[in-house]
């Protein structure tokens, strides 16, 4: 697995910082405060098959990946039915990376293929596979191996993520230890438990949502300010 901290690895590399994704943004307000507070990617949910409070239509979406500053990854989130439409979401907003949620690891590969080689007119970008915690080994691998990076989450019975709900971190890092796939752990995160799902599972990143939200769809500012410096290590949250 890609490694997380700048410190030395227990394999005697070196890990880099763990990234933060904060995702279910829907204002610039929202957007600006991560970006200050050092996330490293927003999170856009647009276009998806479950009811939730974060998403915002593909001009929203647009309008705001459109103000992402550089070097902050702009990230559509969405449920397509298949690679096609996935393109057809991102050349609309213009992110940096896609996370799809729902394609299986073949179309995944496809999608990948389709943005990482445009003909010159079409949109590119990074491709993030979203996964269910509970997933089988195969469906894992075969995911890790066809996306950029691999999201590993607690998904609902709809296959969307954002539950709130967290899953075993212990079991999780002995999943994902043999994957050469960068790792972005989701699922329940708060301010209060990331510093200890960093140290379980050493992702490349953290993703969170609702658990720096102080109402559906909106951000709480000291929770997101809190969580980054949880995620990073800066401090050990309360």
């Amino acid at each position: 697995m890609t490694r997380g901290a700048s410190e030395a690895a227990p394999d005697g590399g070196v890990r880099r910082a763990t990234r933060v994704k904060v995702c279910g943004v829907t204002n610039a307000e929202d957007r600006d405060v991560a970006v200050a507070a050092g996330a490293d990617a927003i999170g856009l949910i647009a276009g998806v098959t479950v009811d939730t409070p974060r998403e915002v239509d593909l001009d929203t979406a647009a309008d705001l990946a459109r103000n992402v500053p550089p070097l902050v990854t702009s990230t559509l989130v969405t449920m397509p039915e298949d690679p096609a439409t996935a393109v057809d979401r991102v050349e609309r907003v213009g992110p940096d990376a896609v996370q799809v949620h729902g394609l299986a690891p073949d179309e995944v590969a496809e999608l990948a293929d389709a943005l990482a080689a445009p003909d010159g007119n079409g949109p590119s970008a990074s491709v993030v596979a979203a996964v269910d915690a509970e997933a089988g080994a195969s469906e894992l691998t075969a995911s890790a191996g066809a996306a950029d990076a691999l999201l590993v989450d607690s998904v609902d019975e709809d296959g969307g993520g954002g539950t709130g709900e967290t899953h075993d971190w212990e079991r999780t890092s002995e999943r994902v230890a043999g994957l050469d796939t960068p790792v972005i752990l989701a699922g329940g995160l708060t301010p209060e438990n990331v510093a200890a799902a960093v140290a379980t599972v050493d992702p490349f990143a953290v993703d969170v949502a609702s658990g720096v939200e102080r109402e559906g769809g909106r951000k709480d500012h000291d929770a997101v300010r809190r969580f980054v410096r949880g995620a990073t290590g800066e401090v050990t949250p309360a």
